[in-house]
């Protein structure tokens, strides 16, 4: 409906807007030159006269130029009274169009199909003339075409009424809805915090069947290194008793037996031994140097860095460690050499000679910064500047 009337509005539209734009472009002087007309051509007459039906204006009643005692209407007279009000063509450009008399547009028709009432023709006469002449059949216009449209506009308010009604109903029943899904959205949540609980709570339930299993695994395991274990703890009792006789039999190791063979050291170690049976020290049945003072993680280090996998190597590398002096190794083989270059170049190793003639300097310089050195090529008599060091 409402489709309807604004197509058939669309066709008054125009002209009404035609209208007033003529309108606009009347000025004071086009009335006033209008006004000031004697003897006004019948065009300008013919529209002055709808003009003044317009705007109900009633005419004069005067005698019939023509002759005669008859009196005719005459709307000139009316017509120049109100071409001189000053508010003349703001009152047709605010003229209420929608609420015309029927009686003023059954006067206004005849005017309309009259052919020298046509635009065109008017404005031979006057441009004045022209534009009123446009405002009256714009005005003639938009009221037949509103006639149509007012029953149709009414039903469109009563349309959109009901729609309004309707549409109130609609939101209501959105609210409605939105309260609802915000309830059942709060329940889906509600739901998903409960079934992610149920997951942890069922990945917990299985850890804890898998730790069960574990532990009665590892128990069982564990229950075959009693044995075991309780033989390590009498180990180590007896270590702890023998520890005094092992660690004095250690001590004269590293002291003495460093520049010996392994035979003479073994039999120094076992002379030693009997000495401390006789004397009432416990000490090991058996002893080695390795098994007292040997750490397993460090000799395997060693053995990577170079140093040979045989009892006595691995002795004379833990008397070196062990040692409060400095070491001097007997290395006709370079085993020695190349083991202590490879364990100590994460350390900054600074190898030099007696003959170096600036080792002093790097000595020096080693000793500042807390870098190891190794002497290399030492004879049977070393360097004076040496002696402090070696002291200490």
């Amino acid at each position: 409906i409402k489709d309807e009337c604004e197509g058939e509005l669309a066709v008054a539209m125009p002209l009404l807007e035609a209208a007033l734009n003529a309108l606009n472009t009347l000025t004071k002087a086009d009335i006033t030159e209008v006004k000031a007309m004697k003897s006004p051509p019948a065009g300008v007459k013919l529209v002055m006269e709808a003009v003044c039906i317009m705007r109900m204006i009633k005419p004069k009643r005067i005698n019939d130029p023509a002759g005669g005692i008859k009196k005719v209407d005459d709307y000139w007279g009316p017509s120049q009274g109100l071409l001189a009000d000053p508010n003349f063509l703001l009152d047709l450009q605010s003229f209420d169009k929608d609420n015309i008399p029927v009686s003023t547009i059954e006067r206004i028709r005849p005017f309309v199909i009259d052919p020298h009432f046509e635009p065109d023709v008017i404005k031979k006469a006057s441009k004045a003339a022209y534009g009123l002449c446009c405002w009256v059949r714009a005005m003639e216009a938009y009221d037949r075409v509103a006639k149509v449209v007012a029953p149709k506009k009414e039903k469109l308010a009563q349309a959109e009424a009901e729609y309004a009604e309707l549409m109130k109903g609609l939101n209501q029943k959105k609210a409605e809805l939105k309260e609802v899904e915000d309830k059942v959205a709060d329940l889906n949540n509600s739901l998903q915090e409960m079934e992610t609980k149920k997951a942890k709570l069922e990945l917990d339930v299985d850890m804890c069947s898998k730790k069960l299993v574990r532990a009665e695994k590892l128990i069982n395991g564990l229950g075959g290194e009693k044995i075991r274990w309780t033989e390590v703890a009498d180990c180590l009792s007896m270590d702890l008793v023998n520890l005094t006789g092992d660690i004095m039999l250690s001590s004269g190791y590293i002291a003495y037996l460093g520049a010996f063979t392994l035979k003479y050291r073994e039999q120094a170690c076992e002379t030693w031994r009997e000495l401390c049976q006789s004397s009432g020290i416990p000490s090991s049945l058996t002893f080695t140097l390795t098994t007292v003072l040997g750490d397993p993680v460090k000799i395997r280090d060693w053995t990577i860095d170079g140093l040979p996998n045989d009892g006595f190597s691995i002795d004379n590398a833990i008397v070196m460690s062990k040692a409060r002096r400095w070491p001097l190794l007997i290395d006709p083989q370079g085993q020695g050499n190349k083991w202590i270059k490879n364990m100590e170049r994460k350390n900054t190793l600074e190898c030099m000679k007696l003959t170096d003639a600036d080792f002093v300097r790097r000595l020096e310089n080693c000793i500042q910064f807390g870098f190891p050195v190794l002497m290399e090529n030492v004879g049977q008599e070393l360097d004076p500047t040496l002696e402090p060091l070696l002291l200490k």
